[in-house]
């Protein structure tokens, strides 16, 4: 996670340039997702509103981006918490208003977060049954339990490609299926003495 750094807070200075409160709003807005920083035509579009240069646009982007998700990855949920990030020096006016703004909007920016990140499919429901598996030939005649496990799993990732709920099913022998019982036995055994700690 990269820190802010004195030269963001530099660049972040280039706000005093803006016409208005709702142009800081949306340049901060602007800057959050994680292409941002590189965009050239945002870059373009911020160095139009402040009159500056695309070069320092870019800066006071990242400058933007930086400090909004160091808030985030630090859970920093107080306006005195990220207050003591700027320097002393930095403009009071400027600093409290990109401070409320932050906080507006860390919120919806951590929803986001959470729902971009890649999981792991989950179990959603899970049902068994047992089976006898027969067989017979000339020589003798065979009959085999086996356990018919069905398990519905949610994948978030396919949530946009089709239903992200798939059914798997799997035959398990009653070696195979003590050796899975006790090892879920000691995950849960494992997981109680992390929770207990």
């Amino acid at each position: 996670m990269a820190t802010v750094a004195e030269e963001h807070f530099a660049s972040l200075q280039l706000l005093l340039k803006a016409p208005s409160k709702d142009a800081v709003r949306q340049l901060c807005e602007d800057s959050f997702p994680s292409g941002a920083p590189d965009s050239q035509r945002l870059a373009e579009s911020a160095a139009g509103t402040l009159s500056v240069s695309a070069v320092e646009a870019q800066q006071l982007l990242r400058a933007l981006h930086t400090l909004s998700h160091h808030i985030l990855f630090h859970g920093l949920t107080a306006p005195e918490q990220i207050l003591a990030l700027f320097p002393d020096t930095f403009h009071s006016s400027l600093k409290n208003l990109i401070t409320k703004i932050l906080l507006e909007h860390s919120p919806t920016w951590r929803n986001e977060a959470l729902a971009s990140q890649i999981s792991l499919p989950q179990l959603v429901d899970m049902d068994w049954r047992v089976d006898m598996k027969t067989a017979s030939d000339s020589v003798s005649r065979m009959a085999v339990p086996t356990c018919l496990m069905h398990m519905k799993v949610q994948d978030p990732l396919a949530s946009g490609c089709g239903d992200p709920v798939s059914t798997v099913t799997v035959e398990l022998s009653r070696e195979t299926l003590d050796t899975m019982l006790d090892g879920l036995g000691r995950i849960r055994d494992q997981l109680s003495v992390v929770a207990s700690k």
